[in-house]
């Protein structure tokens, strides 16, 4: 996708500081959250046996539960732990032929997960021995390791504590 340029550049981001300007509150004066955080975000995968053996057995991501999705009857619904009492899930959809990932409106473009810097450093080796592609340390990005799942899904292993953004503090 190219990148906007010249004046189309200054454009897009004079639009984003009136975005800063009128909706972004300082950390003090913003409002409690009406919600208790993301129960589970579900996704569509191609193979329910690849996307366990990648998460579990090579990210270490526990599969928490699997069952028959009450909506679509033999598909699965299963759900790996990714800390803090959040859920990945994942539905297989058999029989039906859905298109490879894309990036589009609506669409996922990346998650974000957050690991402490141990973890960071096993995951970069895990993805060096298995050949995995990922844009990472030493290849532009500092705190971050992007990569794909089998099925598609953006990944982004970030090394920085929940809440905070490139050192800043977004949330209490």
């Amino acid at each position: 996708m190219p990148e906007p340029q010249g004046d189309e550049l200054a454009r897009v981001r004079a639009r984003r500081e009136d975005l800063r300007r009128k909706y972004l509150r300082p950390l003090a004066e913003r409002p409690p959250t009406t919600v208790g955080g993301v129960h589970h975000l579900a996704l569509i995968c191609k193979d329910a046996e690849e996307t366990i053996k990648f998460y579990q057995e090579f990210l270490g991501f526990p599969l928490v539960e699997l069952v028959e999705n009450r909506d679509y009857a033999g598909s699965n619904h299963f759900f790996f732990d990714i800390g803090d009492h959040n859920l990945l899930g994942f539905f297989d959809f058999p029989g039906h032929d859905h298109p490879p990932w894309q990036e589009t409106i609506g669409g996922v473009q990346h998650l974000a997960i957050s690991v402490s810097a141990s973890q960071f450093d096993e995951a970069k080796k895990k993805l060096e021995a298995a050949g995995i592609d990922y844009l990472g340390p030493d290849r532009g990005v500092d705190n971050s390791m992007y990569f794909r799942d089998p099925n598609g899904v953006g990944l982004e292993l970030y090394r920085e504590d929940l809440g905070r953004f490139e050192g800043e503090l977004l949330v209490e």
